[in-house]
């Protein structure tokens, strides 16, 4: 196959100062839970980036000094030169495939409360340190030789980038956590020296960090400079027509201009809030003026969208995060005229809960994300099969399609039966809820995928029973049953059963996705959950009619979406539709009179009157099968949530697994089943 001739202008060279980037596709920095302690995997990432097409791959942000300590977040270091050589591996990797590789230089200023290094942080003004613990640490604010001394250590970083190999070295003012945005911004800078006051002089060390970088390394890198275009505070913060003042001033100084908007959050919303290319209307001014490149996201999938926003004039090169997450082919897919195969990320930021939680990412959509190195995974390859053998595979949900799918690339005889009169399992459900339509690209690319293969069948309608499943005569049958939402009131805060008054009206979100709705036209959702589907399910029935009101044990609405970045927007959601909130509730009893509960402070009792209750606690895996296939000694393993139910990211990944596993001697339990990276003592 070829490519388009439409898409031609997106594989254009594209000249950033001193470098040349193979073509217009920017891997724009992004954080990963890697960091300096997982290198080798984290290069490896990288590297599988640039050779899927990625012309410029760049890093997270990386402190630039032993003051800028994020802890406990884990990124990348370049505090001294003992850094040197875990930046230039994963500059070689980029490199290996053509690529350049790009170097986000941070100090995260006032967002840095150092307690790791236990340095004192500095900021524009004496303030609170902002953390997402609270931590009680104040920035002091910094005097003239502070401001020489952070650019000493910038320039120094600089260097040190410049001899580990990086192309692009950064000057980082975006998402609030850059210290020059935090200078740049009225909200974050009260100063009346030559440093804050005007805009002039609020962007006045910005300028002179640029000329600094340029000067240190200008004749061999580019410097690109990433810069928040709005804080959404209104005048008290930076707005879109301010930033672009501040551009003008400086207009040709970096060599790129890559555009964001602060905080993260606003920055990489869901597909539940936003659409692809929701960040254009606030950077669509810049490429006006400047001569530069400029850079922008906005979870672009679409090369029809691509090369849209390049021909109006609104970036130059299109940067992605999540897209190259979810498919660090998508370049090559788009060069080799393989559009319908590209794997469309579905802006769910189960991404994003890896910097959150500290730990390597992993996506929804590609299984393979975090594991290039540990397990060796390829997102486009997969080991050829070690021997004949047939596989039935009972479930057609994300688990089931992608184990299906992936033996069937391996070469295996697969068939997948489900009960159910469309394939997806889960997804197919839960895509029919409002703001989650994108979610049910997990299902259509892996029943695309397997549509192209002649050794997989999939079979609709089938309930598949253990006698049937025996007759059918496969040498290995996986269950991949899904799991049932419980109707009895266990969760994370009450893992036992609790009472439930026979006479309630009791849901689960299976009965309401399954279109039965509350027999009152009150409501409550009880959420013990706590990721998204309360919050939807609540959406949905306001839309219904119905009153809701939504209870929790938790402190807010969704508590795990703070790990996604959604949590605000959700609880916001919530209000607006006129949802009662009521947190830090713990389930006692279920009644036919609605709810009993308990302060989870105080124990005091609580009564929450309501003709209906959907109850959206835990599941339960559906094993009854697996189970019967073992007892009666079949060959049979059982994956994704009806092993042990999670997120769908957790079930793709179980999918993709089992399929790489399989007709591999079995590992002893007691065996790592991944490669670590470990420290090597120093000298006493």
């Amino acid at each position: 196959m070829t490519r388009d001739s439409r898409y031609d202008i997106l594989f254009e060279p594209i000249r950033i100062g001193p470098v040349t980037a193979r073509n217009r596709f920017y891997q724009v920095p992004h954080c990963n839970g890697m960091g300096y302690r997982d290198v080798s995997g984290l290069a490896a990432m990288r590297g599988m980036k640039a050779e899927g097409g990625w012309g410029v791959v760049c890093t997270e942000m990386v402190e630039l000094h032993a003051a800028s300590d994020v802890a406990p977040y884990v990124e990348l270091r370049n505090w001294d030169d003992q850094d040197i050589p875990t930046l230039a591996r994963i500059a070689d990797k980029i490199h290996e495939h053509q690529s350049l590789a790009g170097l986000e230089l941070c100090h995260s200023g006032y967002t840095a409360a150092n307690l790791y290094s236990r340095e004192t942080p500095i900021a524009p003004m004496a303030m609170n340190t902002s953390t997402y613990h609270f931590d009680p640490v104040h920035a002091r604010a910094m005097d003239k030789q502070d401001i020489k001394d952070l650019r000493r250590t910038h320039r120094a970083a600089a260097l040190r980038g410049r001899k580990a190999g990086y192309d692009l070295i950064y000057v980082y003012a975006g998402h609030g956590l850059g210290i020059f945005q935090q200078f740049l911004s009225r909200a974050t800078n009260d100063r009346a020296d030559e440093y804050g006051g005007s805009l002039e002089n609020r962007a006045r060390l910005l300028r002179e960090v640029i000329e600094d970088t340029k000067d240190a390394v200008g004749d061999t890198c580019a410097v690109p400079v990433r810069i928040a275009m709005s804080e959404f505070l209104g005048s008290d913060g930076l707005e879109p027509a301010e930033v672009e003042d501040a551009i003008a001033m400086m207009a040709e100084l970096p060599d790129l201009w890559d555009l964001s908007l602060s905080a993260w959050p606003k920055d990489s919303q869901t597909s539940r809030f936003s659409e692809e290319g929701f960040q254009e209307p606030y950077i669509k001014g810049v490429k006006k003026l400047t001569s530069k490149p400029v850079v922008g996201v906005g979870r672009y999938t679409s090369p029809d969208a691509m090369v849209r926003v390049i021909r109006q004039g609104i970036m130059d090169m299109i940067g992605a995060a999540r897209p190259s997450i979810a498919d660090p082919y998508l370049p090559k897919k788009i060069e080799e005229g393989r559009l319908d195969d590209i794997r469309e990320c579905i802006g769910c930021n189960i991404c994003v809960t890896g910097d959150y939680t500290k730990t390597p990412l992993r996506c929804t959509q590609n299984p393979s994300m975090g594991e290039e190195w540990r397990k060796g995974w390829h997102p486009e390859h997969i080991r050829a099969k070690a021997r004949e053998a047939q596989i039935l595979i009972i479930g057609a949900g994300p688990a089931g399609l992608e184990a299906g799918r992936a033996l069937g690339q391996r070469g295996y005889q697969v068939t997948i039966a489900d009960k159910a009169r469309e394939a997806g399992g889960r997804v197919a459900r839960e895509c029919r809820l409002p703001g989650l339509a994108a979610w049910g690209r997990v299902r259509d690319w892996r029943l695309l995928q397997i549509g192209k293969m002649t050794n997989v069948n999939l079979y609709l309608e089938s309930d598949v029973t253990a006698d049937t499943a025996l007759e059918f005569g496969a040498d290995h049958i996986v269950c991949a049953t899904g799991a049932l939402w419980r109707r009895d009131g266990a969760g994370h805060h009450q893992y036992l059963p609790l009472a439930v008054d026979a006479a309630a009206d009791v849901l689960t979100p299976d009965d309401v996705m399954s279109g039965v709705r509350p027999k009152s036209r009150e409501a409550i959702v009880f959420d013990d959950d706590h990721y998204y589907m309360a919050s939807v399910l609540c959406e949905l029935l306001v839309k219904d009619g119905i009153k809701v009101t939504y209870v929790t044990p938790a402190a807010v609405a969704a508590a795990y979406t703070v790990n996604t970045m959604e949590q605000k927007l959700i609880q916001a959601r919530l209000l607006e539709l006129g949802v009662t909130v009521v947190t830090a509730e713990a389930l006692s009893e279920v009644t036919a009179q609605g709810l009993v509960t308990s302060c989870i402070y105080t124990g005091k009792e609580r009564r929450h009157a309501a003709g209906s209750v959907v109850l959206v606690t835990s599941r339960k895996g559906d094993d009854a099968l697996y189970r019967e296939l073992k007892e009666r000694g079949a060959k049979v393993t059982a994956i994704g949530d009806a092993w042990a139910p999670a997120a769908i990211a957790h079930a793709v990944y179980a999918g993709r697994r089992f399929a790489e596993e399989f007709d591999t001697s079995p590992r002893d339990m007691m065996e790592t089943p991944f490669r670590r990276e470990l420290l090597t003592l120093a000298g006493s």
